[in-house]
């Protein structure tokens, strides 16, 4: 994940994490650019609004994990959700990239969301989608390429 987060920063991405330990942190140790959204940190009302509509159990939840995934909500459109992100790579012990379960963790929340916005999830769990996410940056540095003197 650091490997994929340093390949993805050399070629433009900005990584949006949450500084969970596990993948967050591997991801952010090799990206350069980053926006990190802490659940201690800011976190706009609306965003409580879109957790709520994708969480399965979100009356039963106590408030700081309530933050937990209004946070992701920061991770899948920006911190003013308005920017949102282009695709998403995790890792979790089902391969969820749609359905999730209880298995899907904490994830799942970024999972819905994105799915919701019909951001493409890939998840690392599944055979082929990390050479996926080689092929967007390789489209983005052909892109990009067109543009170079």
């Amino acid at each position: 994940m650091t490997d994929i987060a340093t390949h993805l920063s050399e070629c433009g991405w900005i990584l949006r994490s949450g500084g969970a330990k596990g993948a967050d942190t591997a991801f952010e140790e090799g990206a350069s650019k980053k926006q990190i959204f802490l659940p201690t940190g800011r976190i706009p009302g609306e965003a409580f609004n879109i957790a709520e509509q994708y969480h399965p159990t979100w009356g039963v939840l106590p408030p700081f994990v309530m933050k937990l995934h209004a946070r992701n909500v920061l991770q899948i459109l920006g911190e003013n959700l308005d920017c949102e992100t282009k695709f998403v790579v995790c890792w979790t012990p089902d391969g969820s990239e749609k359905t999730t379960t209880k298995a899907t963790g904490g994830t799942g929340q970024a999972i819905r969301v994105a799915n919701a916005y019909n951001i493409p999830v890939f998840n690392l769990y599944n055979e082929g989608r990390l050479e996926m996410v080689q092929e967007i940056c390789d489209c983005m540095e052909m892109q990009y390429s067109d543009y170079l003197l």
